[in-house]
Formats: structure tokens, sequence, C-alpha cells
């Protein structure tokens, strides 16, 4: 059952997400992405799904996973956004090699880089430090299929920010996006 409580409740969560997104975006120059980010968690599939099993301190997708062993909100979620490494997953040309993760194009590392930054910073509040994004990856690393260029890429950015702060890291990213591949 849906609480009226959770509607404006969920819409503050996913518009500070969005907004520190962008924000970041804005500061190392990703203008379009900083725009355009989640723009699909406010359609119908995705933003009633988020109110039905808001929780306020986690992804409703992970309380939706626990009940039904999916998300159907996810699943259309990063299927449109590129930013998440999910979407990159597909089958190789070598049948018996199966899913892969794919190489992302930059943007979209930096996008995701931003992405776990501003999650972190939403969900973990007060709590958050430089170091919750590289801690949130690695608990999640050993389960999820990156390219190995990718991985290292996203590895790289997150210990930086973790070892050295947000204004070097930005400042590294900008060079790197100025550079324009990795």
């Amino acid at each position: 059952m849906i609480k009226a409580q959770n509607i404006g409740k969920h819409f503050k969560t996913i518009t500070e997400h969005k907004l520190l997104v962008m924000k970041h975006c804005f500061q190392v120059g990703l203008y379009r992405q900083g725009l355009l980010h989640d723009l699909s968690k406010y359609g119908f599939e995705e933003f009633w799904s988020g109110v039905y099993y808001y929780q306020g301190n986690r992804s409703p997708h992970a309380a939706a996973r626990e009940i039904h062993g999916f998300s159907p909100a996810w699943l259309h979620h990063k299927g449109r956004n590129k930013h998440h490494f999910e979407y990159w997953i597909d089958y190789t040309n070598k049948r018996e090699e199966g899913l892969a993760g794919h190489k992302m194009p930059l943007k979209y590392v930096v996008e995701m880089v931003m992405d776990r930054i501003a999650a972190c910073k939403v969900y973990k509040g007060k709590d958050y430090t430089d170091r919750s994004a590289l801690e949130y990856y690695e608990r999640e690393s050993p389960y999820i299929l990156l390219h190995p260029r990718t991985r290292a890429l996203l590895e790289k950015l997150l210990a930086m920010l973790a070892g050295e702060g947000e204004k070097r890291t930005f400042a590294y990213i900008r060079k790197l996006l100025k550079k324009g591949t990795y």
C-alpha cells in the first residue's frame, strides 16, 4: 500500500540526488549529463515503485528485490541510463564467452562516479566521507560485471576521491575529459 507521505519523501530524495549529480557533473564540464541525469526516475514506472518501496536510507530497488527477487523499476532504469554499468552488459561475439561488461564511454564512467558520490551523500547524510563511494564499491565489486578498463578507471577515480578528496579528483576528471579517452 502506498503511503501518502512517501510521495513527497521519495520525490525529495530523488530530486536531491539528481541535483547533486547535476552539480558535480557541471563541476567537471559534463553539462548534458548533469541536466539529463536520471530523468526516468520521474516517469510512472520508476516513480511509483520508488514511492511504494521507499525507506529513506537505501534504494527502493533493494526492498523490491527482497520481496520479489528482482525490481522491475530497476530493469527499466538501468536500461535507459547509460551511466549504469549494467546498461553495457551484453553478449560477446564469441558465444562461449557469454555475457560481458563492455567498455563504457568516458563521459558515462564519469557520470557513474558522480552518481555514486551523490547516492552516498544522500543516503549517508552527515556520515558521508570521501571514502564512502569507494567503500560501497568495494562491498559490491566481486559481484559486478565490468569491462577491465572501465573497472580500472572506476577504481582509480574512487580511490583518488578517497585519498585526495573531491577537489583534486574533479580536477583530474576535467583533464581526463579534455583528453577524451581512457
